[in-house]
């Protein structure tokens, strides 16, 4: 009868080591099939990355403005600058 159940028992145990690594290899495959969706992202993000700075350099966007908007840059005559600094400066002492 001891036998018998040890017997029962060594079985058991068997299933279970058969069924937790058969577990495991689904898993692990499972994760490699993950990291691999994972580069694949990463390869597309650095794509869209290289296309997003090729569209927005600086001369592109200038050839665009002055063919499709017809834009222009202003008569040097009518450009004003502010110094930002000193009327921020005098607006806080005004305010005292």
């Amino acid at each position: 009868m001891r036998t018998l159940i040890l017997l029962l028992f060594l079985v058991l145990s068997a299933l279970s080591l058969v069924t937790s690594r058969h577990q495991a290899r689904m898993l692990f495959v499972e994760l490699e099939r993950e990291y691999q969706i994972t580069r694949q992202y990463e390869e597309e993000y650095g794509r869209l990355q290289l296309e997003q700075s090729t569209w927005a350099i600086p001369t592109r966007i200038d050839l665009l403005a002055r063919e499709r908007l017809g834009m222009q840059l202003p008569d040097p005559n009518r450009i004003w600058a502010v110094n930002y600094h000193e009327k921020a400066q005098a607006a806080t002492e005004e305010a005292r």
